[in-house]
């Protein structure tokens, strides 16, 4: 029998998690992102508007989230050499932690990248043999009043 954990009888507490993960692209494939020629559009403002959907619905896809009242969230992403990274920060003031919608907004994120620059990473065979999620992780989870940076 599936069931979610029974949180009722836990106080409503500050907390923070802040996720990160990177997607391995072709130099040549960031440099179009930073030079708006994806032909997708825009895959940085998608993939920010995208991470903040996920966030918001982690619950309705992981059976084992509760729904969670957010009090912030962010989505940051830095198109670097040869991949972007994507740092997302979410907060809630409740009985549970927020790690899974911060993975989640992350995961969801870097997908929406993803599919939106595969034209420009397929190789010959039409296969994608650098491209690839990574490092995807929680750097840091606190709870508490003094939740700080």
């Amino acid at each position: 029998m599936a069931r979610m954990v029974d949180i009722h009888a836990k106080p409503d507490v500050p907390r923070r998690a802040v996720a990160e993960g990177a997607i391995r692209l072709r130099p040549a494939t960031v440099a179009a992102i930073r030079a708006r020629r994806v032909p997708k559009g825009d895959p940085i403002a998608a993939a920010e508007v995208a991470g903040l959907q996920a966030i918001k619905s982690t619950w309705q896809t992981l059976p084992h989230c509760h729904p969670i009242p957010l009090t912030s969230a962010g989505v940051e992403l830095d198109a670097r050499k040869d991949r972007v990274v994507c740092t997302v920060t979410v907060e809630a003031t409740y009985k549970t932690g927020v790690e899974m919608e911060a993975l989640y907004g992350v995961s969801v994120a870097l997908l929406t990248v993803w599919d939106m620059v595969k034209s420009l990473e397929k190789d010959a065979r039409g296969q994608y043999a650098t491209t690839r999620v990574e490092g995807v992780r929680v750097l840091s989870k606190r709870k508490g009043r003094a939740l700080g940076p």
